[in-house]
């Protein structure tokens, strides 16, 4: 089975979001697949998708902390500014943590550890929704 599917992640302020469950609201045919393969791929170039803690909200506090000190706005030099001191810091911060996942399924559901959630990277003060292509295979 193939299956492919477009959805927006509503619109969050800048910070790593918790959003497993919007994912899954999103995908109700992920319980039709036993064992399969679910590739997530964010449309955007200033926000990412990453696999982190989904218990203490304390870790993506300290993680949106580390990311404005590695990519801080209103570096000197920047040249790409026309969007505002944000912009660039968030395609930087894009590239680094990445903008697609490609998790297991099994028995319907996700296969991730105990702690693991997926998460959103707003990387702009105001980004917006965030569209998301999800593919799904399985059997």
């Amino acid at each position: 089975m193939w299956h492919r599917t477009q959805f927006s992640l509503e619109s969050r302020r800048q910070g790593f979001h918790l959003v497993t469950d919007e994912i899954l609201a999103a995908l109700p045919e992920l319980q039709r697949v036993q064992t399969g393969l679910l590739h997530l791929q964010l449309m955007h170039t200033s926000a990412s998708l990453t696999l982190n803690e989904n218990a203490d909200p304390d870790v993506r506090h300290d993680m949106t902390l580390f990311a404005d000190k590695l990519a801080p706005a209103n570096v000197a030099g920047m040249q790409h500014t026309l969007e505002g001191p944000d912009d660039m810091p968030a395609h930087v911060l894009a590239s680094l943590f990445g903008t697609e996942l490609t998790l297991a399924v099994e028995r319907g559901r996700l296969l991730t550890g105990t702690w693991q959630g997926i998460w959103l990277g707003e990387h702009r003060r105001h980004g917006g929704a965030r569209k998301v292509v999800a593919t799904l295979t399985g059997e």
